[in-house]
């Protein structure tokens, strides 16, 4: 009886104990980080109230943005539209300060 008395109070009292630890971070792939800098870069841009970042993207009218996106345009904004445009030097930053 003892011993299972006992071996109840362990039971409950490890979760208990591993809430006073921190979890570890799980570390992001490359791919992970440069799919957060992709979006980011494109909801910056979205945010300036231009619909078409991408050539993917809608127009207003519905119509795709193709050559008229910012990322097919010369100048101006460059916002990342695919995973291989996040420089690995990006990927590096993003690492260090998170």
């Amino acid at each position: 009886m003892k011993r299972a008395l006992a071996l109840s109070v362990l039971i409950l009292w490890l979760p208990l104990a591993a809430l006073g630890q921190p979890a570890p971070k799980p570390q992001l792939t490359d791919q992970q980080i440069a799919e957060i800098l992709l979006r980011e870069s494109r909801e910056a841009y979205y945010r300036t109230g231009h619909p078409c970042a991408c050539p993917e993207d809608r127009a207003r009218n519905g119509s795709r943005c193709g050559k008229r996106s910012a990322y097919r345009r010369p100048g101006g904004a460059e916002p990342y539209c695919y995973l291989t445009d996040v420089p690995a030097a990006e990927i590096a930053r993003y690492r260090a300060s998170h």
